[in-house]
């Protein structure tokens, strides 16, 4: 049986969340190439990349 829509968009939330939470793990002991690996691996993980981007302050190292 085909899971609802919703059920489908909760699902990538999370994955979402948890990946965001993978990066910001990674991120105090980052290079300045890793960062930028992050950096492009979040604007392609979700739409609100850039104010993560931003908060972060990705752009700055």
């Amino acid at each position: 049986m085909p899971s609802s829509e919703r059920r489908k968009e909760i699902r990538r939330r999370r994955h979402r969340r948890q990946k965001k939470l993978h990066f910001a793990r990674k991120l105090p002991n980052a290079t300045v190439s890793e960062t930028a690996t992050i950096a492009e691996k979040l604007r392609s993980l979700t739409p609100g990349a850039q104010e993560i981007i931003q908060r972060w302050e990705l752009e700055k190292r």
